[in-house]
């Protein structure tokens, strides 16, 4: 599968970034309005992981694919902030279910406000979120964010279940990275289409999300072996130090000597990161990384391929480019 159409360069992020700043602009002031609440403590959690920076992926997507439909409207502001609503929460549960410490290059919400603080604000993002869209009245909108938010959390549900857990297949893992992850750039990119009232491309554009979010999170969980902590914005080893059996571990177990995968599993069933450096090690022996890396391009490539019908514009090549990002970022 060809990975691009090669008929002209294909813009940089910063290209990308530039093209969508004013719809990004009216996302940001749409968020700021909606953080607005009497509860300081609930704005003070809120501003500090919503406006602490990130890729902006996820509504970055609703923006671009509502924009290469044609739409002309402003609900994708609100479509846009919705998403990145539910994401914010989800990383405000997540960094508590982990006891993560460090999130975007800065000390985590549950760090700096504790635990309670971060599930409790969470919570006000989830809830802002589906006041939101009430406010968009269009129950198409309200099923796919509804059936999002409830597949997310059985995906967090699973990977809970999976942690400590070295027997983790290959099929298992990627049901868990389609719940947890891709499922929400799958809802943002079908959104547009349901925005633009094309149900013709609703598919292909919740095919194109679909792909992308597993890509990148490949791309992330292979990053957890082979980056530094200032790429990451956090810890390097977070996963097995948290007893998480992701694809290059996974690999690394079938492919690793009998030696090697006891020391894996230990790591998997023992967690922390006493054995980071033997983990690494194997991992890189094995070509688990670049097996990794594969199966993100492939993905990258089926999300490309996905939106092959969508007219040409600049912003379908934006959508493009975020594909082709996904699989060459190093944070």
């Amino acid at each position: 599968m060809q990975a691009v159409e090669k008929t002209e360069r294909l813009p940089s992020f910063e290209d990308v970034i530039a093209l969508s700043h004013d719809d990004m602009a009216g996302v940001d002031r749409l968020i700021e309005q909606s953080l607005a609440t009497d509860v300081e403590l609930v704005s003070q959690v809120s501003r500090y992981i919503v406006m602490s920076g990130g890729k902006r992926l996820r509504p970055l997507i609703v923006l671009l694919a509502a924009r290469a439909l044609g739409y002309d409207g402003e609900q994708h502001y609100r479509s846009a902030a919705i998403i990145e609503f539910i994401h914010t929460a989800t990383l405000l549960h997540d960094d508590v279910v982990d006891s993560s410490a460090r999130r975007r290059g800065r000390d985590s919400a549950n760090a700096v406000f504790g635990n309670q603080a971060s599930v409790l604000v969470g919570d006000f993002l989830y809830s802002r979120a589906f006041q939101m869209m009430v406010d968009m009245d269009r129950m198409r909108v309200m099923q796919i964010l509804a059936d999002a938010t409830n597949t997310i959390a059985a995906g967090e549900v699973m990977q809970l279940m999976n942690v400590g857990n070295p027997d983790l297949t290959e099929a298992d893992y990627e049901q868990v990275i389609y719940r947890k992850t891709a499922k929400l750039f799958e809802a943002g990119a079908q959104l547009a289409a349901v925005l633009a009232d094309r149900a013709d491309f609703e598919r292909a554009l919740a095919d194109y999300g679909k792909h992308l979010g597993t890509a990148f999170q490949l791309v992330d969980d292979a990053l957890d072996f082979d980056a530094s902590a200032e790429e990451l914005g956090k810890n390097l080893g977070d996963d097995i130090a948290e007893g998480k059996p992701t694809l290059p571990i996974i690999y690394a177990m079938q492919h690793a000597a009998a030696e090697q995968r006891e020391l894996l599993r230990t790591a998997v069933l023992e967690g922390g990161l006493d054995r980071l450096a033997g983990v690494q090690s194997i991992i890189e022996s094995t070509g688990a990384l670049q097996y990794t890396a594969a199966r993100a391009q492939d993905a990258a490539d089926k999300a490309i391929a996905a939106i092959a019908e969508l007219p040409d514009s600049d912003h379908k090549q934006a959508l493009i480019a975020i594909a082709d990002f996904a699989v060459h970022r190093r944070s």
